[in-house]
């Protein structure tokens, strides 16, 4: 393919990914294929001569559109959000073009630097305490994903402690003592924490526990929590030495008590003393609200902790991936990731000048993920990326604001939270057993049919559903069609009605034709005028 060729060829393509997002919503959200699917359909090898750029555009639509998920459908309701926008996508088209691997400010300046301002413009719009900016000693570091930097920073938190606790020995003493503790030390997240907290601790060969959270905190860990648990781990002769928090749980969006939990380690393992804890906050997906003052006062506490990381893939209209991690000192994460063979060598990294972000990752190469960053936050703005913010957030109070007007049939278990809102189906008979069965039921029978897609969890031991509203097309229409389906999904499983119409007008009607709700007649909570 020659310059001219790909300029036509680049020209089909953007045209059809236009096409395909301004009719994303008419697709079936979920795909229905099923397994091995693909392989029936393509050849057992790669062609012999090469294939027109027009036969081969045609496969996509024929061949892999059926096996996607639309996740940037606003009819995508489940998980959390896999943004995407079209500065992204632009910022991907260069990288691709200027594909180099990275590892070294060397091996292009431009790509380090571009990196290390705009994670600086970053912080700053997310009100992260000066400790974390570049000019500090901390600094951020663009990761592939949330559980990447997770991993990342328990190794550093790993090697961190093991070194300061066995400061004072040498020889076989200093290697058998590293030895024991090792056996001993154990990384902490609460119920709710994410699972690649406890993939991390089983990839860096540490122990892992989990704290109970309950109910009456909103699911969310707290000081008086983490105390009894360090009591209980102190007695059973283990030693914590990471700790997980989170800013918008998965299951729930429950924020942690930072506050009690920054008071909590300041009395069991004080800040800056060998043996302290190294807590890192996970705010994968509701870290990205942070760029609203309203939400500015959740990182109050956040001087006391040594890391933190969002996703702008998830909510922040960034293509995938773009996982923002910041440390509060770089030479921790450095002293654990950094290696120099003698081939990677050069005048520039040895100066000290520089920055090599090979020493702060797993892998040894990186692409060029910053600018798409950049492109992002030049095209929308502050202003724009807030709004986008609190567009969804509002979205996702006039949904559950929807749910609460069929208490007969919904019961809302938390939220909204962070455009989040989960909820239980109520049972025609009372009971727990009925009540997760029946939830359960109007879940997977939704998903099924594929007009939306949500998800499911389990939360405080109870059979959950979860429906969020901030993909980047959402609109009040798609949410109110989601209503619809589980309005009506519940009434034909539960109570054996049929499924119920739409009417021209706007207004969602029951069986007998008797409107219930009129969308244009919400507030922005979800509430009637």
């Amino acid at each position: 393919m020659d310059s001219k060729q790909f300029k036509e060829a680049a020209t089909s393509a953007i045209d059809e990914i236009v096409s395909y997002y301004d009719t994303i919503q008419d697709r079936r959200v979920v795909s229905n294929v099923q397994p091995g699917y693909l392989k029936k359909l393509l050849p057992d090898g790669p062609p012999q001569d090469g294939e027109a750029w027009a036969d081969i555009q045609k496969d996509i639509e024929s061949k892999i559109m059926p096996g996607l998920t639309h996740w940037q459908s606003p009819n995508f309701m489940a998980f959390f959000p896999a943004s995407s926008s079209f500065p992204g996508m632009l910022g991907e088209l260069y990288s691709a073009a200027f594909t180099a691997p990275s590892f070294n400010w060397i091996c292009s300046p431009a790509v380090t630097e571009l990196e290390t301002i705009v994670l600086d413009w970053l912080a700053k719009l997310l009100n992260l305490p000066d400790c974390y900016l570049s000019t500090s000693h901390g600094g951020g570091v663009i990761q592939g994903s949330a559980s990447e930097a997770i991993v990342c920073c328990m190794v550093a938190a790993r090697d961190k402690y093991l070194r300061e606790t066995t400061s004072h020995l040498s020889g076989i003493e200093l290697e058998d003592a590293i030895a024991y503790k090792r056996s001993r030390i154990v990384a902490l997240g609460s119920d709710a924490a994410h699972s690649s907290t406890q993939k991390a601790a089983q990839i860096a060969g540490v122990r892992y526990r989990s704290i109970p959270v309950t109910e009456e905190t909103g699911f969310a860990l707290t000081g008086v929590a983490l105390a009894e648990a360090l009591e209980q781990f102190k007695a059973e002769g283990l030693e914590p030495f990471y700790l997980t928090t989170t800013l918008g749980t998965t299951s729930t969006c429950a924020v942690d008590d930072f506050k009690s939990i920054a008071s909590t380690l300041s009395k069991y393992a004080p800040p800056d003393v060998p043996g302290e804890i190294w807590v890192h906050v996970d705010g994968a997906y509701a870290g990205a609200a942070l760029v609203c003052p309203e939400y500015h006062h959740l990182t109050t506490a956040f001087n006391h902790f040594h890391s933190f990381d969002m996703n702008m893939h998830k909510w922040l209209l960034t293509n995938f991936d773009a996982s923002c991690l910041y440390v509060k000192k770089r030479k921790d994460l450095i002293d654990a990731l950094s290696i120099m063979p003698s081939y990677l060598r050069n005048e520039f990294s040895e100066s000290g000048l520089v920055t090599d972000y090979r020493d702060w990752q797993i892998p040894l190469g990186r692409r060029f993920r910053s600018l798409k960053i950049w492109f992002v936050l030049r095209t929308y703005g502050v202003k724009g990326l807030q709004a986008h913010i609190r567009k969804t957030v509002k979205l996702g109070e006039t949904f559950a604001g929807l749910i609460e007007t069929r208490k007969d049939l919904f019961e809302i278990v938390t939220g909204p939270s962070f455009a989040l809102t989960v909820f239980t189906i109520v049972p025609k008979v009372a009971g727990k057993a009925e009540k997760d069965r029946i939830t359960k039921d109007v879940y997977e029978t939704v998903n099924k049919r594929g007009d939306v897609y949500i998800t499911s969890s389990v939360v405080g031991g109870v059979y959950v559903i979860r429906v969020v509203s901030a993909n980047a097309l959402a609109e009040e229409k798609y949410l109110t069609k989601a209503f619809r389906i589980l309005v009506e999904t519940t009434e034909e499983l539960r109570d054996g009605r049929v499924p119920r119409e739409e009417s021209s007008k706007g207004v969602i009607v029951d069986v007998k034709g008797v409107g219930i709700e009129k969308v244009a007649a919400l507030n922005g909570n979800g509430v009637a005028k």
